[in-house]
């Protein structure tokens, strides 16, 4: 198998990355490294897509450097579920070219079980696409790193700056110190609430100052809008309204109750005086 991926990044930099195991664990798509650090960052899980199937292998990889500047990959899985087993053999090989490098991987797998039911050219297609991720995380992990070392190198602000005026002693004499605002003395506030209200004073017409008093009420009217003379004169209402008094009887009730008294005492006469002739 050979397959070839361009990176926008320089080959010194992807030799760092490629040197150190613990930053190609994060690029291996599928990888999900064991809890025990002791297994190395390499060991794990990894999930594979091939021909509409997922095949996940427990195994491990390793990488070692050649003296020819090349990269030797081997690793070896067996099925988390099933009997299967692969292998893998890839040799890498970094060339500079401009603005990035060249990888080419040149290798050979074997494989048993799930894997090996498949096609030669649905194996070969998922390896180049394993290959593919591979490089594009690779890019974004040397890219990820350089970014916060530019940000920082242009965020660093520099010495003596042109539009500073620095004395011999090194101080600049022209810039107010951070703390200047805070010293000012601040004055204590009033405690008389029309200390700041302004009021019209109106123009007399020999020039004197007009009477205190029309002053107090002018300012009165000006803050509560309505004169004493309006409120002592407004009618009362709501909860102070006067109570009206209670409405006298009038005759038609008192004539409704005698009516009823008069029949019932001449009608006692009569029967009073038909007992007394009858008597008789």
């Amino acid at each position: 198998m050979e397959h070839e991926v361009f990176v926008p990044v320089d080959v010194e930099t992807l030799r760092a990355v490629l040197a150190d195991p613990a930053r190609v664990a994060p690029c291996v798509p599928g990888l999900q490294q064991d809890a025990d650090a002791s297994a190395g960052p390499l060991s794990g899980r990894l999930k594979v897509r091939a021909g509409g199937h997922s095949i996940t292998y427990r195994g491990a990889l390793h990488i070692v450097a050649q003296e020819d500047g090349a990269y030797a990959v081997e690793g070896e899985g067996a099925e988390v579920r099933g009997t299967g087993s692969a292998k893998l053999a890839l040799t890498v090989r970094l060339s500079p070219v401009d603005g990035g490098t060249t990888l080419r991987f040149t290798g050979t797998t074997s494989a048993e079980g799930r894997l090996a039911e498949l096609s030669d050219d649905a194996a070969v297609s998922a390896a180049h696409r394993l290959l593919d991720r591979f490089a594009e995380s690779l890019a974004a992990t040397t890219a990820t790193s350089a970014a916060p070392t530019a940000s920082a190198t242009a965020e660093a602000p520099d010495d003596v700056t042109d539009d500073q005026d620095v004395d011999d002693d090194g101080v600049d004499q022209g810039a107010e110190s951070a703390g200047s605002v805070f010293d000012a003395p601040v004055p204590p506030p009033s405690l008389d609430p029309l200390a700041e209200a302004e009021f019209e004073v109106p123009d007399m017409p020999d020039g004197t100052l007009p009477d205190p008093g029309v002053e107090a009420a002018h300012a009165r009217r000006t803050m509560i809008g309505r004169s004493a003379e309006e409120v002592d004169h407004a009618p009362p209402r709501g909860r102070y309204a006067p109570t009206p008094g209670p409405e006298t009887a009038s005759t038609t009730a008192t004539l409704r109750w005698l009516a009823p008294a008069a029949a019932l005492a001449l009608a006692s006469a009569v029967v009073v005086g038909r007992a007394l002739r009858r008597r008789k």
